[in-house]
């Protein structure tokens, strides 16, 4: 059974599709934002074993909510903590610390940890949200601060190491970003009415070394970012991945039927 991996910009329909996909195949393994995956690692904290301790003991009021939610993997622990529910102060922001993307380690380092993951995986029946572009990409270049061409590079390597293994990838294209970023600014706002997602949105791109060097800092630089991000994924699918593994699908205005025979 083929691998599915779900891609495109926030606001696409990424959910939807996965949704209807796992609706219409119950018996496919679902790896949502968060979740533990064999591939990804983001909303995960990455810990070697001196550090997993460490957080065991600093938390010990909720050590067995952690322990549930950790998993093995050789010498790391891998925690989602975004799955722990807990007042404690300041929990979530500590072990957001251990993650790899977003700047908190060396470009080095985070290749090293992905390339061995990837090569390691040997599933099979399994979709993934958000798992091969969207979440590496912005680190690479937000924080990494790399070229397109320097990305695509990267990307060659990594997808060798996947492509053999029943990859299938459908990813949502927009051609009204600006649309779909509104929607979810009314959308991911809270009872208020006020518009948390694209505030933190703002903030994360406002912060990192590339909207710092660039003076990223409205509306419009949000979008001319996700233009771009958008342009280079869809270089990396013609280019690496070949239409023979990678479906190209008009953002919310698919049907499951169109899909159906690429994904099985």
């Amino acid at each position: 059974m083929n691998n599915i991996w779900i891609e495109g910009l926030q606001g696409s329909g990424k959910s939807t599709l996965l949704q209807e996909i796992v609706k219409q195949n119950p018996e496919l393994k679902v790896c949502k934002e968060g979740d533990y995956s064999p591939v990804e690692l983001a909303w995960c904290a990455w810990l070697t074993k001196e550090q997993y301790r460490s957080v065991l003991k600093r938390y010990d009021a909720i050590t067995d909510e952690i322990r549930a939610n950790t998993v093995q993997e050789g010498a790391h622990f891998i925690v989602t903590y975004t799955r722990i529910l807990t007042d404690i102060p300041g929990f979530h922001k500590d072990l957001e610390a251990y993650e790899i993307y977003n700047g908190r380690r060396p470009l080095s380092e985070v290749k090293e940890i992905i390339l061995s993951r990837y090569h390691a995986f040997q599933g099979e029946g399994y979709v993934f949200e958000c798992s091969f572009l969207q979440n590496l990409i912005e680190d690479l270049i937000l924080f990494h601060q790399l070229n397109d061409d320097e990305i695509l590079e990267l990307y060659r390597e990594l997808y060798k190491a996947v492509a053999a293994k029943n990859f299938r990838l459908l990813y949502l294209y927009s051609d009204d970003i600006k649309s779909n970023i509104k929607v979810i600014q009314k959308e991911r706002s809270d009872t208020h009415g006020n518009p948390v997602w694209y505030q933190l949105m703002m903030e994360f791109i406002r912060n990192s070394p590339y909207g710092k060097k660039h003076g990223l800092e409205s509306f419009e630089n949000l979008i001319a970012h996700l233009e771009h991000r958008q342009k280079l994924e869809l270089r990396i699918l013609k280019e690496i991945v070949g239409e023979e593994h990678a479906v190209i699908l008009p953002s919310k205005k698919w049907t499951y039927e169109e899909i159906a025979e690429r994904i099985r």
